[in-house]
């Protein structure tokens, strides 16, 4: 059942559309995906920049790390971290924080008092705890006051990126951090990392995806029905063809015919070719069984006679007809010869490569017959062509033998060059051919009403062969009328190349 599925043009047709199809969707779908996630990353870069830079700014006039006012939320946690690692400033909800410079999230220094002064940013004796002198306890200004405990830094033209996750009041997120660096401050260089939440980003490719696992689904089983149905439609008629061909078969009537489709397409040239074969088919058919029959009649007649002329021989040898006992034998050798070339014309026997000089070959022909009631007059000029000698021998004897039966007093044969072609022409003064029965002559086992007679004319088949060998060379046998008012038949055929 599988292997008759799949055997289906309509099944292949379908799956092969669905498959690219699908490959297709799946390749816009990855682009899609990769450029939501690029987009999106990139605009949660740009925000924990944006963040880091204001908070860096901060800093770079002056205010100091315990005194700045970072963002509140879980959308934008921030870190405030020194050359040696320590942090300095975080967020006030930082519970937990991975991907940046530091994991931790208490500073080691303690926030600015309300009124602005460096509670902790120096010891009793205003020595600061890095080393630095400070102004002494309550006297500092938080936020670039009068007070120069922390000077003016140099922000970095660009930010470094990075990608990690924080607990921010007892929620955990995914975030883009963005490294932005402070340098020559008071506490030397400083580096501010600011994260921005991947959320809408995971959350609009989540979307995205279960989408596409959707919507794929349906999207192929549409793409797979209309195909379905559209080559159903398209090969219909060719499934009308393949059925009546199948009867045909069965039937064996030839003269049956596939329908043509009204269209201009593939399938209707296909059913007018099968039809144009079956009619072609069928007239070759026809003609075999007429060839087959008329052969059986041609056969009967002398072999009936001589059957008759040997029991009479037999039962009363002096009344043997021994002469008609051999020209019956005679005529059935020719008749036999004549059929046998012809099944190896229809065959499909190549003509052969052999040269032949067709004034050799006239004289030949002309030498093996002997001089009878009517004159023959030569014109012969030596031209050579390619073929074979026996069938060439063949056409050249029956051309003569035509028109010696028909000649009234006279025959002419010609042979001579035309530019590409050596032309052959045998003419008698005969009665000639009508014009309307010029090519039926040259149909098998046809002759006309005036040669219907078995003992002046022959089984209809010398004409018949004289063409077939002719066109097989590469050349043609044609009939019109001579100067003499009978027949000249004429023989067209290529010259040979020049050895």
């Amino acid at each position: 059942m599988r292997r008759r599925l799949f055997g289906s043009v309509r099944a292949r047709a379908t799956l092969g559309a669905t498959l690219v199809v699908a490959v297709a969707l799946l390749a816009a779908g990855a682009s899609v995906l990769l450029a939501l996630r690029s987009n999106l990353t990139d605009q949660a870069s740009s925000e924990a920049e944006s963040s880091a830079r204001k908070v860096a700014v901060s800093i770079a006039t002056g205010t100091a790390p315990a005194a700045l006012e970072l963002p509140d939320g879980d959308d934008t946690p921030v870190q405030v971290v020194d050359g040696d690692g320590r942090l300095l400033a975080a967020g006030e909800d930082l519970e937990r924080i991975s991907g940046t410079g530091s994991s931790a999230v208490k500073p080691v220094t303690p926030p600015v008092d309300d009124d602005g002064g460096d509670d902790g940013g120096g010891d009793d004796d205003g020595s600061d705890r890095h080393g630095g002198k400070g102004k002494g306890k309550g006297k500092g200004k938080g936020k670039g006051g009068d007070d120069d405990s922390y000077a003016y830094g140099e922000i970095a033209d660009d930010a470094e990126g990075g990608k990690g996750s924080a607990t921010v009041d007892g929620e955990t997120r995914d975030y883009r951090f963005a490294a932005l660096e402070v340098k020559n401050t008071r506490q030397g260089d400083l580096t501010v990392y600011a994260g921005a939440s991947l959320s809408a980003e995971q959350s609009a490719v989540g979307t995205a995806l279960t989408v596409m696992l959707i919507g794929f689904p349906v999207l192929l089983g549409v793409v797979g029905a209309v195909t379905w149905l559209v080559t159903r439609r398209a090969l219909r008629p060719v499934e009308g063809i393949r059925s009546e061909m199948s009867a045909i078969t069965a039937s064996q009537d030839l003269a049956r015919r596939v329908p043509e489709p009204a269209t201009h397409d593939e399938v209707a040239r296909l059913a007018r070719t099968t039809n144009e074969t079956l009619a072609a088919l069928e007239t070759s058919v026809e003609r075999q069984r007429r060839f087959v029959a008329d052969a059986s009649h041609e056969l009967r007649s002398p072999i009936a006679s001589l059957r008759t002329q040997l029991e009479v021989g037999a039962a009363h040898p002096e009344l043997l007809d021994v002469d008609g006992a051999v020209a019956d034998t005679v005529r059935l050798q020719e008749l036999a010869a004549g059929l046998l070339l012809l099944a190896r014309l229809d065959a499909g026997e190549r003509p052969g490569e052999a040269r032949v000089d067709l004034a050799t070959l006239a004289g030949e022909e002309l030498s093996q017959r002997p001089a009878g009631r009517v004159a023959v007059r030569t014109h012969l000029e030596p031209v050579e062509v390619a073929g074979s000698r026996s069938q060439l021998a063949r056409v050249v004897g029956n051309l003569l033998d035509n028109a010696q039966r028909h000649a009234r007093s006279r025959v002419d044969i010609a042979v001579r060059a035309e530019g590409p072609w050596a032309v052959v022409e045998v003419g008698d003064d005969g009665a000639g051919v009508p014009e309307a029965e010029r090519e039926r002559i040259f149909e098998r086992f046809v002759r006309l009403d005036d040669a219907r007679a078995r003992d002046d004319g022959g089984a209809g088949l010398g004409l018949a062969i004289a063409r077939d060998v002719a066109v097989r060379h590469g050349g043609a046998l044609t009939v019109r009328s001579s100067p003499a008012g009978g027949a000249l038949f004429e023989l067209r055929l290529p010259v040979a190349p020049v050895a």
